[in-house]
């Protein structure tokens, strides 16, 4: 399964980079975003120039694919990986922490051009589709 990350959905619906072509390759059961994606998603939506636009584009993408709860799971890896990168001295932003527990509690491949920041992640599966 692929996890989109917020970027990789910014490119899609700018029509940016190779994104569109990957996704729509990718059957709709297999492509997912995590919950927190899609709250930064909403957030962009509020915040945007053309809001009605924006909001439909996310609203017709829904319809398809999923969203992967922030559960049980995902808060144990977003603790260990926290941890992890701290005593690494390396930690990552609390949004990109609670996407990539996400990803990793459903074993998910995260699709992020974001791969400088993700890449610190132990075993996180990363893609990019830009």
């Amino acid at each position: 399964m692929f996890a989109l990350d917020t970027n990789t959905l910014i490119y899609f619906f700018k029509g940016q980079g190779d994104v569109a072509r990957h996704l729509l390759a990718q059957q709709p059961q297999h492509i997912a975003i995590p919950a927190i994606v899609r709250f930064e998603l909403e957030v962009g939506v509020l915040k945007s120039s053309a809001p009605q636009k924006r909001q439909q584009q996310l609203t017709q993408l829904l319809r398809v694919i999923r969203i992967l709860p922030f559960d049980d799971d995902a808060a144990r890896h977003a603790a260990e990986i926290r941890v992890t990168l701290e005593h690494q001295g390396q930690p990552i932003g609390p949004y990109d922490l609670l996407i990539a527990a996400t990803a990793k509690a459903n074993q998910a491949i995260l699709v992020t051009h974001n791969q400088r920041e993700f890449c610190k992640v132990p075993g996180l599966q990363l893609a990019d589709w830009f």
